[in-house]
């Protein structure tokens, strides 16, 4: 149990530095006018012809069906971005979970939903990053070794999931399912877990430590054991790092080992690779947090461009248009969400995290059945499975759109604090 304890709060960890990272791009575009107009440039074209609802090339091949382009679909897109944005700046944690499920929810097609999201991040890294003021923490040892594996771990997690849709399409959407299922789960009952205690803790009047989120924010104050016992390990060639504390030394191969991770992880779930490398490089590389944040800035523009071009985008699984609504939408639900959490106790958002969380995964383990009962691996009658589908999609979007409504009513509430404040 406690190496699953573990486990959790290294996930938390990376999803807490994801949402630090997300925030920070969607800052560094919409406050810079440059940035800004480039954003609105390559907007305008979508949203006119939108509306005009004669552009099915921009939403890639429409042998995808029922992923073509229409109108409806890019509104929901902004929409989830807007959703997943809320989530990840009120909460500060967890929100790019739900981007994935939720167009799958909406009709795109699984392999589709990955690719757009993995696009979609690399557009906000190229946008966003302001890499000259990082410069000083990067080691560009860590980063080539990383990106080596990362993209060795890109390609083959792209061709698992071509593969797998190639060989039948239903089985790629089971596949995605299932794996997010298992993902969102684990987060989702152990957080809830976490809520009750920490519910019945302050009831009894006890202070509970760290904060809506845990004390995962800094990384750990000393090198881990594992860390220690990696840097060890002398396979040439070594890569020295962080000479600004003191200095230490690890071989290339378990930082590309965990960029393979890194990217696997990253082109079968189209998730940023901030949410594995945050971990992954402080409690098992030993690697300083401002080192870690100064490195990851290469290496996520290159992962997810890497990723999601060469293994989505050129083979048609990149809906152009649904990128440019999930960015749209995040950016400015980033921005709400953040303002918000002044108004808004802890403990109430860190509920709201944990129900999101569990809503994503009856979505994905509802349609799983469904899945497994046209690949005619399990005798269950298909009136069952529209019904537990059904279930899981009102479960899921009620979830979403409550916390939406939520975050927006208390937004709009405060609004003239916040001008004040502003």
């Amino acid at each position: 149990m406690s190496k699953l304890r573990k486990l959790y709060e290294l996930m938390m960890a990376g999803a807490i530095y994801q949402a630090k990272w997300e925030k920070q791009m969607s800052d560094n575009i919409l406050k810079n006018k440059k940035r800004l107009l480039i954003l609105i440039a390559l907007l305008s074209p979508i949203v006119l012809v939108s509306f005009l609802g004669a552009a099915d090339f921009l939403g890639g091949k429409s042998a995808y069906a029922p992923s073509h382009y229409t109108t409806t679909v890019f509104i929901a897109s902004i929409a989830v971005g807007l959703a997943a944005g809320l989530i990840t700046g009120c909460i500060g944690a967890g929100g790019g979970f739900i981007i994935a499920p939720a167009l799958m929810a909406a009709g795109v097609k699984g392999i589709l939903a990955v690719g757009t999201d993995q696009f979609h991040i690399f557009a906000k890294a190229i946008m966003g990053t302001v890499i000259h003021k990082k410069l000083g923490n990067v080691c560009v040892g860590l980063a080539v070794a990383f990106v080596i594996g990362s993209v060795l771990g890109a390609t083959t997690g792209g061709y698992i999931q071509r593969t797998i849709y190639n060989w039948d399409p239903v089985a790629s959407e089971a596949f995605i399912s299932i794996v997010y299922a298992i993902i969102l789960g684990f987060l989702g009952f152990y957080g809830l877990r976490d809520y009750i205690k920490l519910s019945k803790a302050r009831k009894k009047g006890v202070q509970a430590g760290g904060d809506a989120h845990g004390d995962a924010h800094g990384g750990p104050m000393t090198t881990t054991k594992l860390a220690l016992n990696i840097q060890k390990i002398n396979i040439p060639p070594m890569i020295n790092f962080d000479e600004d504390f003191g200095g230490r030394r690890i071989s290339w191969l378990f930082v590309a080992m965990c960029g393979f991770l890194v990217g696997l992880l990253a082109a079968v779930m189209g998730v940023g690779g901030g949410f594995v490398t945050f971990p992954l490089f402080v409690y098992v590389l030993g690697v300083s947090t401002p080192t870690t944040v100064g490195t990851d800035i290469l290496q996520i523009i290159f992962t997810a461009g890497y990723s999601s071009i060469s293994q989505y985008a050129i083979y048609g699984y990149v809906f152009y248009t649904l990128a440019m609504g999930l960015l749209l939408g995040s950016l400015i639900g980033i921005q709400i969400g953040a303002l918000t959490t002044k108004v808004v106790p802890g403990m109430v958002i860190r509920g709201f995290w944990v129900l999101t969380i569990l809503a994503g995964f009856a979505n994905r383990a509802s349609v799983v059945p469904d899945k497994l009962r046209s690949l005619e691996l399990w005798s269950i009658s298909k009136e069952a499975c529209d019904i537990i589908t059904l279930i899981g999609n009102v479960v899921f979007w009620a979830a979403v759109g409550g916390f939406g409504i939520w975050v927006l009513g208390s937004f709009f509430k405060n609004l003239k604090a916040f001008r004040e404040e502003g």
